[in-house]
């Protein structure tokens, strides 16, 4: 016998309103900025379709051995993404990431992203493109502890990027 699996809704769920497009923008930079490759998954359908820079991934298996590596490279990694635009269930964004490798070289990464989500507010495709600029360490603009960003940090475009 099959056992059908009924997944959870992911608040706030299309049509977006702005207001709804702006929390699940947060949403997203919250749970990435917290860097749990299985949590994060599950905010995606369990086929999701991925496209990062150049490497293709399909489902919550793929994306969690994705981030697993991504976070294993990229170090003390802090993300701010911002609602670029957003109709029904689509929402793009930009977002900008700092992070440093093993030999202690900082980076800032910027990128889009769009995003389509299914009627239960997963999302169920992510397309990204990502250029990576190295910055010295005195460039560097994000400097909350680990986790969240605080609400009174500023976001990119208060910081100009």
């Amino acid at each position: 016998m099959r056992r059908c699996v009924i997944e959870a809704e992911r608040p706030p769920l299309p049509p977006f309103t702005r207001d709804d497009a702006f929390r699940k923008v947060r949403l997203a930079e919250d749970a990435w900025n917290g860097r749990d490759p299985a949590r994060v998954a599950l905010a995606y359908t369990p086929d999701s379709q991925w496209r990062n820079r150049a490497e293709f991934l399909t489902g919550r298996e793929d994306i969690a051995a994705f981030l697993t590596r991504k976070w294993a490279r990229e170090l003390e990694y802090r993300l701010i993404k911002e609602l670029w635009s957003f109709d029904g269930n689509r929402i793009a964004v930009r977002f900008a990431y700092e992070w440093h490798d093993a030999a202690g070289d900082w980076f800032r990464s910027y990128g889009n992203e769009n995003w389509e989500f299914d009627a239960r507010g997963l999302m169920a495709r992510r397309i990204a493109s990502i250029n990576d600029a190295p910055i010295a360490p005195g460039d560097r603009l994000f400097h909350w502890p680990q986790g969240r960003r605080p609400d009174d940090h500023p976001g990119l475009s208060d910081l100009g990027l």
